[in-house]
C-alpha cells in the first residue's frame, strides 16, 4: 500500500511539474526573446569583452536572484501552501502582533508589493507577445505592419480562454513549454559548439571585471539585465496553484539549463556576427526555421502571460479576503486544488489594460522602458518581508539574517535604482498603477472600518434587543440566518425585517464570517456559537483566505443542531447603500471612490454560496 501511495505521489509531482513548467516559468522562459538585445540596445558595442561581461552579469543575476533567492529561500516562506506578496504579508503580520509599528510597516510594504505586481501583470503579456510577433520583421519584413494586429488577436484569444482554468491551461501549455525550452537549449548549443570560448562567461570574474572597468555603465546596464528576471515574482505568487517541489524540479531540471544555454548561444552568435545585434534570438535560427520559431515563440509568450495572469487572480482574491479589496466573483476551476481560480472581472479589466499598452507603446523595446520598476520594486518588498519571517518565524539569528539578507537587499536596491532612470521613458507607468491600486486598497479598508464604527454607535446591542424586545414580537415558523459583519449588534437587516413585516422567526442565527490571515483554518477552529436565549444564537465562522466561503455547507456540517427540525431556512442579507456625509472620516475623493467600489462589489449571496431561492435582500443605508 505505501508503494502505491508513493507512486501516486510521484505521478502527481510529475504532472504538477509539467503543468508548472507551462504556467510558472512561461514568463521567465520567454525573456531570451528580448533581454540580451535590450542590454546592447543603447550603444554598447558587442565586443568580446563586453559580450562576456554582460553575459556573466546576466547569468549570475539569474543564478543569485531566481535560483538562490526565490527557489532556495522565498518558496520556503509559504503561508500554509500559499505564496505571493499578500500571503507573505499575512504570514509576517501574524509574527509581529506585539509590535504595532512593525505591523504598519509590514502592511504598507505588502500593499505596495501587491500593487507593483499588478503593474507587472499588465506589462508582461504586452511585452511578451509583442516580442514574439516582432520576429516577423526578421523572417518576413514586408509583413511588419501586421505585428500590432497579430499581437492584439493573440492577447484577446488568451484572455478569452482563462475560464477553462489553470490546470487545463497548464496541461495544454506544459508540453508546449517542453518543446520551447528544448528549442532554446538546441539553438544555444549549436552556437556554443561554433564558439566554445563563450563558456568563459559562466565565470563570475567576467562580471566583476566588467563592473570594475565601467561601474557606471554596469549600473545603467542593470536596468536592462533585470529583464532576465521577469517572472521571478510570479514563481512565488503561483505557488498556491502548485507546490514547492514541483516548481523546484521544473526550474532546475528544465527551465534553468535551457535558459543558460540560450543566453550563452546568443552571446556566441554576437562574438561571431556582431551585426546580429538587432535580434540575436531569431538570428540564431536558420532561415528555414524562423517562421516556425515565430509561431512557437508566439505560443510560448501566451504561456508567459499565463504566469502573471494566474498570479494576479491569486493576489486579488487574497486582498479581497484580507479586506483590502471589495468582494469578487470567484470561480473555482479545479475540484482538487482550491488555489486554481478564475476572476472574471479581473480577467477582462486586465485585458483592457494590456491592449491599451500594446496600442500605446507599439513595440517591446518601448515597453522595456516601462518594465523593470514593477519587477524590482516587488523583489525588494519580498526580500524585506522574507527577512522579517526569517527572524520572527524561522528564528534565525540577527547574524544569519544579515549574512543572507544584506547581499540580497543590495542586489535588489541596485536593480531598483538603475530602473528608476527609466521613469521618464515609461517607468512612470508601474508607479502610477501602483499608486492607484494602493489608493483603492487603503480606501476600501478604511471605508469598511468607518461603516463598522458608525453601525456600532447607531444600532442596539444584540443582547439588549434579545432581553428587552425579542419576547414581545410575533413569531413565524422557520429559521432566519442573518449575515452580520458585527455580531455584537442587531443586524440592520433584522431590524428592517421587523420594522416592515412585524415578525421574528422561531430561530434566529446571527452569523459572522471571519476572514483569517492564514490560508486555511483548522476544523476545530471553524465554528463557535453562543445561545443568547429567546431563540437567538450568535455564530462565528472562520475561513482562511484561500478557502471557499460556503456558509450553508459549513453550518450544516459543523453545527447541524442549530438547523435541526427546521425545514424552512431563510438567509437575510443587507444590501448596503453608502452615503457620503460631512462627518469626519475620509477625504471627499476617498468617499466617492469608496461608494463606487461598494456599488460594484460582488453579490454576497453568490460569494457565501447562499441558495438563491432562500435569500432575502434588504436595503440598508449607511452614512460615512
Amino acid at each position: 500500500m505505501p508503494v502505491d501511495g508513493d507512486r501516486r505521489t510521484s505521478r502527481r509531482t510529475a504532472n504538477l511539474t509539467l503543468v508548472a513548467l507551462g504556467v510558472v516559468f512561461g514568463d521567465i522562459g520567454t525573456s531570451p526573446l528580448y533581454a540580451l538585445r535590450e542590454c546592447f540596445a543603447h550603444g554598447l558595442a558587442p565586443s568580446a569583452a563586453n559580450v562576456l561581461g554582460v553575459l556573466s552579469l546576466v547569468i549570475w543575476s539569474m543564478v543569485l536572484v531566481v535560483a538562490g533567492k526565490y527557489i532556495g529561500l522565498v518558496l520556503r516562506a509559504d503561508n500554509r501552501g500559499e505564496g505571493g506578496v499578500m500571503a507573505l504579508m499575512a504570514l509576517t503580520l501574524r509574527q509581529c502582533g506585539d509590535w504595532p509599528r512593525l505591523s504598519r510597516v509590514v502592511t504598507g510594504l505588502g500593499l505596495v508589493g501587491a500593487a507593483l505586481f499588478f503593474g507587472d501583470a499588465m506589462i508582461t503579456p504586452a511585452i511578451s507577445v509583442l516580442s514574439a510577433v516582432e520576429g516577423v520583421q526578421v523572417a518576413v519584413p514586408e509583413l511588419s505592419h501586421w505585428i500590432i494586429p497579430l499581437a492584439v488577436a493573440i492577447l484577446i484569444g488568451l484572455f478569452s480562454v482563462q475560464s477553462r482554468g489553470t490546470a487545463r491551461m497548464g496541461a495544454l501549455f506544459g508540453p508546449v513549454m517542453v518543446v520551447w525550452f528544448g528549442t532554446l537549449a538546441v539553438l544555444g548549443l549549436i552556437q556554443i559548439v561554433d564558439q566554445p570560448a563563450i563558456l568563459r562567461a559562466v565565470s563570475p570574474l567576467y562580471a566583476v571585471a566588467f563592473i570594475g572597468e565601467a561601474p557606471m555603465l554596469a549600473f545603467l546596464l542593470l536596468g536592462a539585465a533585470v529583464l532576465v528576471l521577469t517572472g521571478a515574482e510570479a514563481v512565488y505568487a503561483d505557488m498556491g496553484h502548485f507546490n514547492r517541489r514541483s516548481i523546484t524540479t521544473a526550474w532546475f531540471a528544465i527551465a534553468m539549463p535551457a535558459l543558460l544555454l540560450n543566453y550563452l548561444g546568443q552571446g556566441a552568435l554576437l562574438l561571431a556576427e556582431p551585426q546580429a545585434l538587432d535580434n540575436p534570438f531569431y538570428r540564431m535560427a536558420p532561415d528555414w526555421g524562423r517562421v516556425p520559431l515565430i509561431v512557437l515563440a508566439s505560443v510560448a509568450t501566451v504561456v508567459a502571460s499565463q504566469a502573471v495572469i494566474s498570479g494576479a487572480y491569486s493576489i486579488v482574491r487574497q486582498a479581497s479576503l484580507l479586506r483590502y479589496w471589495p468582494r469578487m466573483t470567484v470561480l473555482h476551476t479545479s475540484s482538487h486544488d482550491a488555489g486554481q481560480i478564475y476572476l472574471p472581472s479581473v480577467n477582462w479589466e486586465l485585458l483592457g489594460a494590456v491592449l491599451i499598452l500594446v496600442l500605446g507603446f507599439r513595440s517591446s523595446g518601448n515597453l522595456a522602458s516601462a518594465y523593470g520598476l514593477a519587477v524590482t520594486g516587488t523583489m525588494l518588498v519580498t526580500t524585506v518581508l522574507v527577512m522579517v519571517v526569517a527572524r520572527t518565524h524561522w528564528h534565525w539569528s540577527w547574524a544569519l539574517c544579515a549574512v543572507v539578507g544584506v547581499p540580497l537587499l543590495l542586489i535588489d536596491l541596485a536593480f531598483l535604482t538603475s530602473n528608476m532612470l527609466k521613469i521618464p521613458a515609461g517607468g512612470w507607468l508601474p508607479i502610477v498603477t501602483a499608486i492607484g491600486f494602493v489608493a483603492v486598497m487603503t480606501t476600501w479598508r478604511k471605508g469598511k472600518r468607518l461603516m463598522a464604527s458608525h453601525l456600532r454607535h447607531e444600532v442596539m446591542a444584540l443582547e439588549d434587543f434579545v432581553a428587552a424586545q425579542a419576547s414581545d414580537q410575533q413569531r413565524v415558523h422557520g429559521t432566519a440566518i442573518f449575515l452580520a459583519s458585527i455580531p455584537e449588534i442587531v443586524p440592520p437587516a433584522l431590524m428592517h425585517n421587523l420594522l416592515h413585516n412585524g415578525v421574528l422567526h422561531e430561530r434566529n442565527l446571527v452569523v459572522q464570517v471571519i476572514n483569517e490571515t492564514v490560508s486555511h483554518v483548522r476544523k476545530d477552529q471553524r465554528i463557535r456559537h453562543e445561545d443568547l436565549g429567546q431563540g437567538f444564537y450568535r455564530v462565528k465562522l472562520r475561513f482562511g483566505f484561500m478557502e471557499d466561503f460556503d456558509v450553508p455547507g459549513t453550518l450544516a456540517r459543523f453545527c447541524p443542531e442549530l438547523l435541526a427540525g427546521s425545514p424552512r431556512i431563510s438567509y437575510f442579507v443587507g444590501r448596503e447603500t453608502v452615503r457620503a456625509t460631512r462627518k469626519p472620516g475620509m477625504a471627499a475623493w476617498r468617499e466617492r471612490l469608496f461608494m463606487a467600489l461598494a456599488r460594484n462589489a460582488g453579490d454576497a449571496s453568490i460569494f457565501f454560496h447562499l441558495p438563491p431561492d432562500r435569500v432575502v435582500e434588504i436595503g440598508v443605508r449607511v452614512e460615512i
